[in-house]
């Protein structure tokens, strides 16, 4: 009989038929793999994240969330929740699903609503920025007779943030640089390169930043399929209408959902009614028959919010085109006065190999007339000077002649 056995909370979890015991070693079972067992009942992704609740009248509140209640609030996949993880680095995306925009520009990542937007809590200050204007803005268009859906006046906000938080960046980056480039070019210095360097690299980054927003927001106004999909409110008020017609007592009763026999699905209530994803499902059928009228909604209004914003990020664009076309400038006049200089010294270079070859010959007459063997010709004291005079007259012919050569053949500026 064995002394050792299971705790009694052990011994009621059911083993699946498929999962191993593990291997044995003298008698106790070690389990295969990491996260089965009693140290490895907890699971993975059940941890809450605190949002930003942001609801229409302009009343926000932190609420914390797990994925799993976040997944069915806002009927999102979970690869569009990797997008606003801040672990993971993705380049700014706009995405339009049935029942809510994913937002993530630059440091805004949100999750927009037909009546509410959950907003991702950050460690700087852009969040904070982002829930307070909205709040302000809600409270003071309620007020007024203001048409804009709720989404788009969240999603307008958070275009305006990106836009004006670029713009001031590049604005930044352009008065820093123009100085230092205006420096290098009087005066090339390994610290001065060094600078540029840096502040090219940042230009290359906040370029591509830019360069995504840019194309994200072409490629939505580009599809009037994702821009229909983002009319949340307009949806809504649909899906709230059929919902009152006999249409959807109709498709319950014709069988669309799931019936008290089949097996329990997550979208039926222990009662056997239909709660909303049954309703959601009715819904998309009764949308997907309507065909090209419900593709054919007008867009314009979402078109040309974009198309505001879209401008302002093509400005933003073109400065930093701008900025980069000087650095090239920059560069390319460097490099035209460094072989400038080059070109001199190739000059100095060939001048002073000619009067080495003039010296050298000069040099060579002293070595002649300084050999050891008898000679009459200093007899006379005077013929010391004609010889040096000789010497240095032909010298100077040979060394003209050198520079004509070189003139002759453009190796000299004229």
């Amino acid at each position: 009989m064995e002394d050792r056995r299971s705790p009694p909370f052990l011994a009621s979890i059911p083993k699946p038929a498929s999962s191993p015991e593990g291997v044995r070693f003298d008698g106790v079972v070690n389990p295969s793999f990491h996260g089965f067992g009693a140290s490895g009942l907890k699971k993975r992704g059940q941890s809450g994240r605190s949002w930003i609740q942001i609801d229409s009248s302009g009343n926000s509140q932190v609420i914390t969330l797990d994925k799993i209640a976040l997944l069915r609030r806002c009927g999102l996949p979970s690869r569009d929740l990797r997008l606003l993880d801040p672990v993971f680095v993705y380049p700014s995306t706009i995405l339009g699903r049935e029942n809510a925009i994913v937002v993530s520009l630059e440091q805004v990542r949100c999750i927009i609503m037909a009546d509410e937007v959950l907003l991702m809590r950050s460690s700087d200050g852009s969040s904070t920025h982002y829930e307070s204007e909205l709040c302000q803005r809600l409270r003071r268009m309620k007020d007024q007779n203001d048409d804009l859906p709720f989404e788009f006046k969240a999603l307008e906000l958070a275009l305006e943030l990106v836009s004006a938080s670029l713009d001031s960046q590049v604005t930044e980056l352009e008065a820093e640089i123009y100085p230092v480039l205006e420096e290098l070019a009087s005066s090339i210095s390994t610290t001065n390169l060094e600078h540029v360097r840096r502040l090219k690299s940042h230009l290359l980054a906040l370029t591509h930043r830019v360069q995504k927003v840019h194309d994200e927001i072409e490629q939505l106004m580009d599809d009037d399929g994702d821009m229909a999909e983002m009319y949340l409110t307009e949806k809504k008020e649909r899906m709230e209408a059929y919902l009152s017609t006999d249409g959807y007592l109709n498709s319950i009763q014709s069988g669309n959902w799931v019936s008290q026999s089949a097996p329990v699905s997550p979208t039926c209530s222990s009662s056997g009614q239909p709660e909303k994803g049954s309703s959601n499902m009715s819904f998309s059928k009764h949308e997907s028959s309507k065909g090209s009228s419900t593709r054919g909604r007008h867009v314009e209004e979402l078109e040309m919010l974009l198309e505001a914003y879209f401008v302002g990020i093509d400005n933003t664009l073109s400065k930093l085109l701008s900025l980069k076309e000087y650095i090239d400038d920059t560069e390319d006049f460097i490099n035209i006065k460094l072989d400038n200089v080059r070109n001199q010294l190739i000059q100095f270079e060939l001048l002073l190999a000619a009067a080495t070859f003039v010296v050298t010959l000069f040099a060579v007459v002293t070595g002649v007339f300084g050999m050891n063997f008898e000679d009459s010709v200093f007899d006379t004291a005077s013929n010391f000077n004609w010889v040096l005079i000789i010497s240095s007259i032909s010298c100077a012919v040979i060394y003209s002649c050198f520079l004509l050569y070189f003139k002759h053949k453009k190796l000299l500026p004229t």
